[in-house]
């Protein structure tokens, strides 16, 4: 089969799910089953792929389900948790206090708390975090979604403390014949990768800065009273105020520090900013803005997750409604620290299966090291801390199972759907995978403007499987090799690939469906897509042009600078 043949097919089970959810509206319990099985025929016939290899990558598939099903019940644990024992009340009084301009509350919450999570935690739990509490602030759930989606954007390439670059990156890339190259220039691996570091923490922090500001202009646009983009722009100053607050702290870690703490450093440098900015009335204009009142929203707003969150017997103050949050944080920073072997520990639980029924394919979790488990023992922690009755947790726990069963249902397809496609280069045709086949065919067309189009293979890597680091891993090397076909940066192409990952989380399948899932709004899978599409050009097509410029028009040629 030739490059275009395989193309061709390689697009089809992402095209499919695109136009199902985004284009004909239909609910991702219907749609993703769907794309499953077109994804099997194709993996089947067309790559040839032998049953047994393609239910060995369902199998991985359901690994990483779990994993992701117990980050979504854990953190719909912890809020509902708050709701009892009066956390959330205080909260959402802490934010009026200082403003309750829902513009403000924005760029506080959703952007610079959800930076901060994402640095500490990434996986996706920026929005299982936050687009719940949005929700419990009095936000429409479709806009706590649409908002939770976005902000997986700029922080996400050094998530987790890094990891996207220190193993999406590194293990993408690593080789004896790279450790040669570097050699004979007299640098090392590390040296390299921080190269690619600084770069990407340029990219993110020149494009960055604006998507506060997106963030906002959406909210009004989608979901004001006036459907307007201009009530949004109206606190661009403020907006613009929070996106270099975070992106100059972010970039400079990046450059000093490395690929480790840019995203946790710079959200909380920008919350410190921002907060006192938002206290003392800073660049805020006069005009409140609000969303209509709830009996006026569609219905297609609201999620099934309860917004009366004012059930709690007692009141309970400000620091102590945060310290729920704040024990998360630090949990997440300790055990994601590699100088502390707590991380390690953790690890060490580990559920594997190598090998799965024979294959090359294998899979396993750590479920005591998932972000999940430190939710989890906050939310044991916060009966103790908030003085609740044990009656109110189990509440709280009856509560967050229902949310289990119909979002389970839409990833068991949705995630081994992603790992068929990934694996599908172990066939007996002796193709390349689909998503290895689409982006040649998609770089020969390309040609000299690749560096345009880099980003977003690097999103359509993330769009399948959810994940920068997964991103990378997939296609660090063939951007890479491409680059030195091409006699260009090879740093540049990189950086560019894992900014254009990032980007690409704002529109990864199950990442909605999770984050959906949090807030009780599943079935409206396609419209927050429709939505998300808008910030994700924005990011691939600005990255794309900046990445032209600096190497068309700069000279850089050397593929190891």
């Amino acid at each position: 089969m030739n490059l275009n043949s395989q193309a061709l097919l390689s697009v089809i089970p992402i095209l499919s799910a695109g136009l199902m959810l985004a284009g004909f509206r239909v609910p991702a319990r219907i749609a993703m089953p769907v794309a499953f099985l077109i994804t099997v025929l194709i993996a089947r016939f067309g790559w040839g792929m032998s049953l047994l290899y393609i239910l060995a990558a369902t199998v991985q598939g359901l690994f990483i389900t779990f994993d992701i099903l117990f980050i979504i019940f854990a953190a719909i644990l912890l809020l509902n948790t708050l709701k009892h024992s009066g956390g959330v009340a205080a909260i959402r009084e802490g934010f009026t206090s200082i403003s309750d301009d829902r513009r403000v509350q924005v760029v506080i919450i959703c952007w610079l708390f959800g930076c901060f999570i994402e640095g500490a935690s990434g996986f996706g739990t920026p929005a299982a975090i936050v687009a719940p509490l949005l929700v419990a602030l009095g936000f429409p759930a479709m806009a706590a979604v649409m908002l939770g989606m976005m902000v997986q954007s700029t922080p996400v390439t050094f998530g987790a403390v890094g990891t996207p670059i220190l193993i999406g990156v590194r293990g993408g890339l690593e080789s004896p014949e790279l450790a040669a190259q570097l050699a004979a220039i007299g640098i090392s691996f590390d040296q390299f990768l921080q190269l690619i570091t600084v770069r990407v923490a340029l990219l993110h922090a020149i494009v960055g800065t604006l998507m506060p500001t997106l963030m906002v202009m959406m909210m009004t646009r989608f979901f004001g009273e006036r459907r307007s983009w201009t009530e949004g722009l109206s606190i661009f100053p403020f907006a613009l105020m929070g996106g270099f607050a975070f992106t100059i702290p972010y970039f400079l870690t990046g450059y000093l520090l490395g690929p480790e703490f840019p995203s946790i450093l710079g959200a909380m440098i920008g919350l410190g900013i921002i907060a006192t900015a938002a206290h003392f009335k800073l660049l805020i204009p006069k005009d409140k803005w609000d969303f209509a009142p709830v009996e006026k929203w569609p219905v297609h707003w609201m999620g099934k997750l309860e917004a009366n969150f004012d059930v709690a017997e007692r009141k309970i103050s400000v620091l102590r409604a945060w310290m729920p949050y704040l024990l998360v944080v630090v949990l997440l920073v300790l055990t994601r620290m590699p100088q502390l072997p707590l991380g390690e520990l953790l690890k060490s639980a580990k559920f594997s299966w190598s090998g799965i029924l024979g294959t090359q394919i294998s899979a396993a979790t750590t479920p005591l090291y998932l972000p999940a488990t430190m939710l989890l023992v906050v939310s044991v922690l916060t009966v103790f801390i908030h003085r609740m009755r044990i009656s109110r947790y189990k509440l709280a726990l009856h509560e967050s199972s229902f949310t289990l069963v119909s979002a389970g249902f839409v990833l068991i397809f949705t995630v081994p759907m992603v790992r068929i496609y990934i694996n599908s280069g172990l066939n007996s045709f002796d193709m390349e995978s689909m998503p290895i086949a689409l982006a040649q065919w998609v770089a020969i067309h390309a040609g000299t403007i690749w560096p345009f189009f880099a980003p977003v293979i690097g999103a359509l890597g993330a769009f399948i499987a959810g994940s920068n680091t997964v991103s990378n891993l997939m296609f660090a090397q063939f951007q890479y090799s491409l680059a030195q076909s091409l006699s260009i940066s090879g740093v540049m192409i990189v950086a560019l690939q894992a900014v254009g990952a990032a980007a690409g989380n704002m529109i990864a399948i199950h990442n909605v469906v999770a984050a959906s899932a949090t807030v009780g709004l599943l079935g409206q899978e396609g419209v927050t897509l429709r939505r998300t599409i808008l910030p994700t050009i924005y990011y691939l097509v600005t990255v794309g042009i900046l990445g032209l410029i600096i190497i068309k028009f700069f000279g850089i040629s050397d593929p190891l600078k």
